[in-house]
């Protein structure tokens, strides 16, 4: 007798959280199949039937991790009338929401390493990285909001492998100087 299946219809998106959490966790030279299954507490089939292979998954949950911080960059820059209020908003951008929670960081490092050889996680990256400029476009020049991206990611990147992070007030003056009032 067959036993009757269980109804998940969420399972797909928690195979997603799963894998966020076991790439945080274990890396994404230690995400596998198996562990994704096991942290999502579903049968290690349901990895096959949801998705094509592990590279699929890797670009489904890297997805979702960079466009969860890109609608951080959105909320924050879209509520900025200012060039003045842009600038604070990017100060807050990285002083108040991109450097917690650590697992944040952690997933961010894994995707530019991986997409470093991999093609596929490449175009999540680009993508991610077009999305905040756009929001940074808002208010500064396309050049401007290309550069200010890359502080930004130089300023995270910095401050959460640090022995000795910056602080809130030398982010804020990196940041102040380079948006220096036109």
């Amino acid at each position: 007798m067959r036993r009757p299946r269980r109804h998940d219809p969420h399972r797909r998106d928690r195979l997603i959280d799963a894998a966020l959490a076991v790439i945080a966790r274990n890396g994404v030279a230690g995400t596998t199949h198996r562990e994704i299954a096991r942290e999502a507490d579903v049968p290690l089939g349901s990895m096959t039937y949801h998705f094509a292979g592990l590279d699929e998954i890797l670009a489904e949950a890297f997805t979702r991790h960079a466009n969860s911080i890109a609608e951080i960059f959105d909320a924050r820059l879209g509520t900025a009338r200012t060039r003045t209020e842009a600038v604070e908003a990017v100060i807050d951008l990285v002083t108040d929401d991109l450097l917690s929670p650590a697992n944040d960081m952690v997933l961010t490092v894994e995707l530019y390493v991986a997409a470093a050889r991999n093609p596929v996680l490449r175009a999540v990256t680009q993508a991610w990285m077009q999305r905040s400029r756009d929001a940074l476009e808002r208010h500064f020049d396309p050049v401007t909001a290309r550069e200010v991206d890359a502080l930004i990611e130089g300023l995270t990147l910095h401050s959460a492998l640090s022995t000795a992070p910056m602080t809130p007030a030398q982010i804020r003056h990196a940041i102040e100087r380079y948006l220096a009032p036109e």
